[in-house]
């Protein structure tokens, strides 16, 4: 079974993008544009680095954390970004 994470970026004009991969690295990756396959909001604001992972069971999972992520304030995400969980 795979394992999904749900990761935060946080991008050079200091805003935060979150997505779902198998794989941080090859993600990361793609959205620094290596391949042509990062997203349309990392295409105009260039990730610098990795913020937050968090690991879930599944697909399922990982898009219901995500969502919930993406409807956060700002706040509400710098402070999940500052806790150890």
């Amino acid at each position: 079974m795979k394992k999904y994470f749900v990761y935060i970026l946080r991008c050079e004009d200091n805003s935060l993008y979150t997505g779902i991969t198998t794989d941080i690295e090859r993600r990361f990756n793609e959205h620094l544009g290596k391949n042509g396959k990062g997203a349309k909001y990392t295409k105009v604001h260039k990730p610098i680095k990795i913020e937050k992972v968090l690991s879930c069971c599944n697909r399922a999972e990982a898009l219901k954390l995500e969502y919930k992520i993406k409807r956060m304030s700002k706040a509400q995400k710098e402070d999940l970004i500052k806790t150890h969980i």
